[in-house]
């Protein structure tokens, strides 16, 4: 199958959506396939029906059996308990097996039963399956008794699948969205369709490329094979995409540690990387956090039983996370994953600064050693060291090249996707590099129209206060806006004159994160300023990151004013970018499991003691939006006259 380390996958889609070549295409790799045809036979006189049936039939390879379930919905359970590790089975599709598990000769019958005894049939199934079926929660509510009876069923039991599978993907006009996926994608074996991300709808044709991304317009590109990332000097070539940085885990050292200082990380993961052919431009529409379920999840603070004036400011913690979540019971953030930008800034904007101290803290992260790996240690964190290119004197010319500024975009955006396919819940945005703050400034400067010397903090260098240095990176920034004065002040031209490699890798990586509804924490300069460029590319970016403390920075308060990220906490940390937000990150976990264990008031309990409303015992991944109101079955729904035939 071509979507690695998924066994099991749910098809959705509408009646001639391509639901079910979608699904054919995804096991084309296959020496053989099971084809499980759960349909009746229908009326000998339906020519239309039987047309239908001849055509699912004519697709299919000749190496390919059929088995029929059609008679009794209760062996397909049976089908694929006995089904063997070695094999593939394609089973198309459930609607038709709702309807003659609904046929009144099979009467009485547990429907609810049945789809259970169906879910963990799939969920325990040793063979790689597909299976097929239509979404007709997207349509008006029927009118006829059978009808509602047939869209509740059928409901359910895609619910109950697509919670037993490991990925789930809706098709729709013939392009398909994952929904749902377990593991990081592949390529695929030669011939299957490519594996989209969540945003990513791919055409239904096995060997047409990956063509649009979030609804971003896209340019093709070939893949450049066993290239390594590498950051260049002054000018700063583009990053080559070939291969994403290792993925470290950093462990919490004995008490008694070796004299050596052995590193506590290990390299876990090292994922290929392929041209996506992704442009990034001004006023992509990305998706934006559950607009409801922050204040529901607020106000249910409320019916709490909660001692004095409750969690005060850390409520706003419960907001983002029920946003970014999509529930109003938002759980502690599970994975987390840092992701630290090593990039310098050649000139005056690192006076004060060395290299040299920059290249050190990088290999220190990657030995699993230092503060940064510490901190991440300690909240069971992953820690990935990421090289960006070195900007060259900005008051001298420009930064980077426009070359360089799409590739770094586009490395960031595939470092969130990869955290995303990894199943990070949390994204922490980390940085060091010499010139970093003065970079950040210039891109403050330009965007807020701030003034230099207030967003540039005190120098300190081996616990000295250096103002002659200070004084150089003012200048440096005051030269850089005048030689740019004449300059389009749009997100890219301000990467390219001002902003730098480690800049841009982190706006493609806030627009990335945005894309796969990926919260982000922040706390330094080089985050921030990513903040205030990804404005004009994509202004959701900013209601996915969360800024806990501020670090007395003048840069970090006034882009966070700018953004409206009130900081939560006031620690004053002068550790580094992302010390503040790793340091803060228990609390704010800790808040977020009190919040979902607090019992309820007992003026607001049931019956029985019981909260009255329902808790959310797991992590809850984001929904995408649907494309309207769901339909609540009430009175006042709207009703609809077409017939109540259900083809699967």
């Amino acid at each position: 199958m071509s979507v690695d380390g998924c066994n099991t996958v749910l098809v959705l889609g509408g009646i001639r959506s391509g639901k079910s070549e979608f699904a054919e295409a995804l096991v084309a790799d296959a020496v053989t396939v099971r084809y499980v045809a759960t349909a009746t036979g229908g009326d000998p006189d339906d020519a239309e029906w039987a047309a239908r049936l001849a055509a699912h039939r004519s697709r299919r390879p000749e190496t390919w059996t059929t088995e029929e379930t059609g008679d009794d919905p209760r062996r397909l359970a049976d089908v694929l308990a006995s089904a063997q590790p070695h094999e593939t089975l394609l089973v198309d599709d459930l609607g038709g097996w709702v309807t003659v598990l609904l046929d009144p000769a099979h009467q009485p019958a547990d429907d609810t039963v049945t789809i259970a005894e169906l879910a963990e049939a799939v969920r325990a199934c040793p063979a790689r399956l597909v299976l097929v079926s239509p979404e007709v929660g997207l349509s008006l509510v029927p009118t006829t008794p059978l009808g509602r009876a047939f869209a509740d069923a059928l409901g359910s039991a895609n619910r109950a699948v697509a919670d037993a599978c490991d990925a789930v993907a809706l098709v729709v006009a013939g392009q398909a969205c994952w929904l749902k996926r377990s593991d990081a994608p592949s390529a695929g074996a030669a011939g299957s369709p490519p594996v989209p991300s969540l945003v990513d709808p791919v055409p239904m044709d096995p060997a047409a490329p990956n063509g649009h991304r979030a609804g971003i317009p896209t340019q093709a590109g070939p893949s450049e094979p066993d290239a390594p990332v590498t950051a260049a000097p002054g000018g700063g070539a583009p990053l080559t995409e070939a291969a994403l940085p290792e993925v470290l885990t950093p462990g919490v050292p004995p008490a008694a540690r070796p004299a050596d200082g052995a590193g506590w990380a290990a390299p876990t993961m090292t994922l290929p990387m392929v041209a996506t052919g992704l442009v990034i431009q001004s006023g992509m529409e990305l998706p934006l956090p559950d607009e409801y379920a922050g204040p529901q999840a607020v106000e249910r603070l409320a019916t709490r039983d909660v001692p004095g004036a409750g969690l005060g400011v850390l409520e706003r913690v419960v907001g983002f996370a029920a946003a970014t979540q999509g529930t109003p019971t938002p759980q502690p953030w599970g994975p987390v994953r840092v992701l630290l930008l090593h990039g310098d800034h050649e000139g005056g904007a690192s006076a004060g600064s060395t290299v040299d101290e920059s290249a050190r803290r990088a290999a220190q992260a990657r030995a699993g050693v230092g503060v940064l790996a510490r901190l991440a240690a300690e909240n069971g964190a992953t820690l990935q060291v990421v090289d960006a290119p070195t900007a060259a004197p900005m008051e001298v010319g420009a930064a980077l090249t426009a070359e360089a500024v799409e590739s770094a975009l586009r490395h960031g955006w595939r470092l969130a996707e990869e955290a995303a396919d990894a199943g990070v819940h949390l994204l922490v945005l980390a940085a060091c590099g010499a010139g970093t703050e003065a970079a950040a400034a210039a891109v403050l400067a330009a965007t807020a129209g701030a003034e230099p010397p207030a967003v540039l903090g005190r120098v300190v260098r081996d616990g000295t206060v250096d103002d002659t240095a200070w004084m150089t990176r003012c200048a440096t920034v005051r030269d850089a806006l005048h030689r740019t004065r004449h300059a389009s002040r749009d997100a890219k031209t301000v990467l390219t004159e001002l902003g730098g490699g480690d800049i841009a890798v982190a706006t493609g990586i806030l627009l990335g994160a945005t894309a796969r509804r990926l919260p982000v924490l922040l706390d330094g300069p080089v985050g921030v300023a990513a903040g205030m460029v990804s404005r004009d590319l994509a202004g959701q970016a900013r209601h996915w990151c969360l800024l806990p403390d501020d670090g007395g920075h003048p840069a970090v308060r006034l882009a966070a004013d700018v953004l409206g990220l009130s900081p939560l906490l006031d620690l004053r940390l002068d550790l580094g970018e992302g010390a503040n937000a790793l340091a803060a990150l228990p609390l704010l976990r800790s808040v977020l499991a009190l919040s979902a264990a607090l019992p309820a008031r007992e003026d607001d309990a049931g019956p029985a003691g019981e909260p009255a409303d329902e808790e959310t015992p797991e992590f809850a991944e984001p929904e995408p939006a649907g494309p309207g109101p769901a339909t609540t079955g009430s009175d006042d729904e709207e009703r609809t006259d077409a017939p109540d035939r259900h083809a699967g």
